[in-house]
């Protein structure tokens, strides 16, 4: 973000936010949501009313704006009003709605094995490898520093992932083989994944191309990104039987009902259950061969 061209209104905010510690991402989203509101309203959102906000909600509502982008802007036109206008009777009328809660796409070993194969190079085959083999979120990956390596204790450390928490997940023989393939390709020095300026890391927008080439070279008609390959980790850990809470440490949930989404998609462990169905058609059977008359 820059200084330039910025209302002390947009200034103020932006301080608000920073004393809160909110990282970049989440301070321009909330200030593109504002300038949405502040679109429709057309005039400064300081003069906004309770009604302007209540008809700005119903406006998204009739354009078709997903739920998830309403929510985000509620949360933002909130700490808007609450935090930097000091008027929180203004946002008292906004309410969040409800989301359609879709099974995530997951790939099956095999389709897994496919992709990192025809992954474009020692990089992005490393790299998706990480986001497969430790369940990373593609932010984490590309974040990866080659000091966040523990070859003795056998982990990687994310540092300050999503909700700026640090964590351990687990380094498997196999990843640190094609970790130190790529490292000795490349020899980096500080990134692990550099970008193709060494100074910064690789974007996230090249590892999500990265993992559509991949795709396509497999012959993989899924919709796959990098998340794709995390919602695989998951689940596949499920399926070993593995406890969801050690899932939900793993892949670094604030929430144990977030992690139990995969339950929904295990099936593995959901053909291992035996139908109810079953045991009553044996006890039917049981009950059928009593009451033939004998022969």
């Amino acid at each position: 973000m820059t200084d330039k061209a910025i209302s002390p209104l947009r200034q103020r905010m932006i301080e608000d936010m920073t004393a809160r510690h909110f990282a970049e991402k989440a301070q321009a989203d909330y200030i593109r949501y504002i300038k949405s509101f502040t679109a429709f309203l057309g005039r400064s959102p300081d003069t906004a009313t309770a009604e302007d906000l209540r008809l700005f909600q119903l406006h998204m509502t009739k354009t078709h704006v997903s739920p998830g982008v309403i929510n985000a802007t509620v949360v933002a036109l909130r700490f808007f009003f609450k935090v930097t206008l000091e008027r929180e009777d203004l946002v008292r009328r906004l309410t969040l709605v409800s989301e359609p809660r879709r099974a995530p796409i997951v790939l099956s070993p095999e389709e897994v094995a496919r992709l990192l194969t025809a992954a474009p190079g020692v990089k992005y085959k490393a790299a998706l490898s990480v986001a497969y083999g430790a369940g990373l979120r593609v932010s984490e990956v590309v974040a990866l520093k080659v000091s966040d390596i523990d070859r003795e204790r056998m982990l990687l450390r994310v540092d300050q992932g999503k909700g700026r928490k640090d964590r351990f997940v687990m380094l498997s023989p196999h990843l640190l083989e094609l970790l130190r393939d790529w490292w000795r390709v490349a020899r980096p020095r500080a990134w692990l994944f550099p970008g193709l300026d060494p100074v910064n890391p690789m974007s996230t927008r090249q590892l999500c191309r990265a993992v559509s080439a991949a795709a396509r070279a497999a012959g993989i008609t899924k919709r796959v990104s990098p998340h794709t390959l995390r919602h695989s980790f998951a689940t596949h850990l499920l399926e070993q039987n593995v406890d969801v809470r050690v899932i939900q440490v793993l892949l670094g949930h604030a929430r144990l009902d977030t992690t139990a989404l995969y339950t929904r998609v295990a099936v593995n462990t959901i053909r291992d259950v035996t139908s109810p169905l079953e045991r009553l058609g044996f006890n039917m059977a049981k009950n059928l061969a009593k009451q033939e008359p004998p022969a």
